[in-house]
């Protein structure tokens, strides 16, 4: 059945924020878009354009244009004031044509990936929204009201949801469908506490100058991951919309390569979360290993009449203590690293580990190491009295064994803390405010 056309509504305008020419510039540049001091002008968005609907390309000639004709087509029966771009990735079938021809503006992106398209073309895009959408003829660009009235509603991220929307037959295959999609999505909802339920969704808009301040980074397929992460972790109003997923028009295989780009959705998952990574399994490893250890400094436990717990049990759960410090060692070290990078927040759990300086965590070594020391020094002590004789039983055993345990985690602890130290140290861009410091002060005193 014909789709019936909406009425033309009068196009609007609004006043957008603006980035400084430099800035945009920047962006550009740094994404690859080739674009002179004029370009980079003209990609701060004005009063005349609200909206981009950015498509990401590469080799897609088959498909291109009915994407781009149905985003036109949106943008001429909505009367939203608005521009479709082409984000090239390097197209050698002649896609930039076709995109030209059909009156998308196009521009080039030197880095290559999903990503890195995207990112360039976020950063060139004239509107203060964008909506992104593949160009395989997948997703209806034709039916984007829900995504600019949310945006328009205050929304910094409208997420389309395609479980909520529908999935047409061979749309999705099947482990991207029962397996890879919900279960990525539950973790990053777990693991950062974000309202999406469809984290992979390629069809989204967003604030463009929100996101451009999120500063994001990666450049492969993983960047739809991340834009919902680093979304999520700094407080951005979210919403999702109901959207469809059909079948696109390709003859060749897509650009998604389901084993090698989930495991890198769930590597940056895993890395922007130290918490989960490291200082829960850390916390769970340590506990594990303390309260069989403490049951059994007394002496063996009988479980039942065939179940004995004793020496051997007990060095396993000393080891287990010990893994656990190292990891929860490495989970602050992460987390700060991280804080200091930009790549997470602050937050609650930031100003907790933002207390445990170089000196505290030296002061805890040390008291690890005498506490370790004492209890090696009381083993000695106690074996000198039976005249250094053979040790029956586990009784001196235990506190050595726990001694030595407290003197290695010691010494794991003093060097995380100097490696966290060493992590601190003023960067290049500290090091040359600190020397335009110095020159300042240098001509005021001449």
């Amino acid at each position: 059945m014909a789709r019936k056309a909406r009425p033309a509504r009068a196009r609007e305008t609004i006043e957008t924020p603006r980035l400084s020419h430099a800035r945009a510039h920047d962006l550009a540049a740094r994404f690859g878009v080739e674009t002179g001091t004029g370009d980079a002008a003209r990609a701060a968005p004005g009063p005349d354009c609200l909206l981009t609907i950015l498509i990401p390309c590469l080799n897609e000639a088959e498909t291109l244009a009915a994407c781009i004709r149905h985003a036109l087509a949106y943008l001429a029966e909505s009367g939203v004031a608005g521009e479709v771009l082409v984000a090239d990735n390097g197209s050698t079938d002649g896609s930039q044509a076709i995109a030209a021809a059909l009156g998308a503006r196009v521009i080039p992106v030197a880095v290559r990936g999903y990503g890195g398209a995207l990112a360039g073309g976020i950063a060139a895009a004239r509107g203060r929204y964008v909506i992104m959408g593949d160009a395989d003829d997948s997703y209806d660009l034709r039916n984007l009201d829900a995504f600019v009235t949310e945006l328009r509603a205050g929304a910094d991220l409208v997420m389309g949801n395609r479980f909520r929307g529908g999935i047409g037959a061979g749309a999705m295959p099947f482990l991207h469908r029962y397996l890879g999609n919900p279960v990525l999505t539950a973790i990053g909802r777990l693991l950062f506490r974000s309202p999406v339920r469809d984290f992979h969704c390629g069809l989204r808009g967003f604030d463009r100058a929100r996101i451009l301040g999120l500063g994001l980074r990666t450049t492969g397929m993983e960047f739809a991951s991340e834009m919902v992460v680093r979304a999520s972790l700094a407080g951005l109003v979210i919403r999702e919309v109901p959207t469809t997923l059909r079948k696109d028009g390709r003859s060749r295989p897509p650009h998604l390569r389901t084993w090698r780009d989930g495991w890198r959705h769930l590597r940056f998952l895993l890395l922007h979360s130290p918490r989960w990574m490291f200082l829960y399994p850390g916390l769970a490893l340590f506990l594990g290993g303390a309260i069989p250890a403490l049951a059994l400094l007394g002496g063996p436990r009988h479980i039942g009449p065939h179940l004995s717990l004793d020496i051997h049990t007990f060095v396993v759960a000393c080891v287990a203590m010990l893994v656990g410090i190292q990891i929860v060692t490495f989970g602050m070290i992460a987390r700060r690293y991280a804080a200091r990078q930009g790549l997470l927040p602050g937050g609650r759990h930031g100003r907790v580990l933002g207390a445990l300086s170089l000196e505290t965590l030296l002061i805890a070594a040390l008291l690890l190491l005498a506490a370790g020391g004492a209890g090696i020094g009381w083993s000695v002590l106690a074996w000198s009295r039976t005249g250094f004789g053979e040790l029956a039983g586990g009784a001196l055993l235990r506190p050595l064994i726990l001694s030595a345990c407290s003197v290695a985690a010691s010494v794991q602890l003093a060097f995380s803390a100097f490696l966290l130290g060493i992590l601190e140290l003023p960067g290049g861009d500290a090091r040359a405010r600190l020397a335009s410091l110095h020159a300042a002060i240098g001509a005021v005193e001449a």
